[in-house]
């Protein structure tokens, strides 16, 4: 079993968990844009940049501010192209994990790196509190954007509630609850793989061109020349394809 992208401890929400040969799909729904509802606390700012961390300092001039200025200052940090990850992240420093490091005295000085929120809504402004949701590109850090939300403000703040609600077409009110499952549940709460890349274009082969795309072959076909395609037999996920030098080429393959 697998999962297609982490969410923070404090977090709640959707988990996509791949099981069996579906772990080999988990590459083409973890880059998909993420929804999140949150909430950000201003004037705390935590070691974690969330609620889960230490309190590190704390600052009062959050009661001056105006909702127009807090609106502006969400939608100013919403356009940023980069994002600098928070330090207790599981962002890669030399081989470790940023969390490692800064658990251990020693917080790396983390790069910026390349993010796009495509969209930013703030829902409800109650000072200290500002309620807002997003979509974004797959390794924004929502406790990053409350950080900077109140750096932008002159003052400081964290997120203190944060719940996905969705990966791409994977909505959470499809989802089951864990917590709530038995085995022969979430046996039958499984969906066929064919789902795992609805999102991509698909190409249908036959039984003869199925078995050699089974064993790797790279073949020909009408469909796009651009990015991933899954292959379909019969109905059923066969591979997911790329097309390069006049041909697809198999990059997972998905036989029995």
């Amino acid at each position: 079993m697998g999962h297609a992208g982490t969410l923070d401890p404090s977090a709640s929400g959707l988990l996509l968990v791949v099981v069996g040969r579906a772990t080999r799909l988990a590459q083409y729904v973890s880059v998909l844009p993420k929804r999140y509802a949150a909430t950000l606390r201003l004037g705390t700012a935590t070691e974690t940049d969330d609620a889960a961390g230490k309190i590190t300092a704390t600052d009062d001039s959050w009661r001056t501010l105006e909702e127009a200025a807090v609106r502006r200052a969400m939608a100013d940090v919403a356009a940023r192209p980069e994002q600098v990850p928070p330090s207790v992240s599981a962002k890669q420093v030399d081989g470790e994990r940023a969390y490692r490091l800064a658990r251990q005295g020693r917080p790396a000085e983390l790069k910026p790196a390349a993010v796009r929120v495509h969209r930013l809504e703030v829902r409800r402004v109650a000072l200290p509190d500002v309620d807002f949701a997003l979509e974004c590109s797959s390794g924004t850090y929502v406790r990053a954007i409350a950080r900077d939300a109140g750096r932008a403000l002159g003052t400081l703040a964290h997120l203190c509630a944060l719940r996905r609600d969705g990966i791409g077409p994977w909505r959470v009110a499809e989802a089951v609850a864990l917590a709530e499952q038995t085995a022969a549940s979430l046996g039958a709460a499984l969906r066929p793989m064919r789902d795992v890349v609805a999102h991509l274009p698909a190409i249908a082969v036959g039984p003869e061109l199925a078995a050699r795309i089974g064993h790797g072959a790279k073949f020909e076909a009408d469909g796009p020349r651009e990015g991933p395609v899954a292959v379909l037999a019969e109905g059923e996920l066969l591979a997911v394809a790329t097309f390069r030098d006049g041909v697809y080429a198999p990059s997972v393959v998905l036989v029995a």
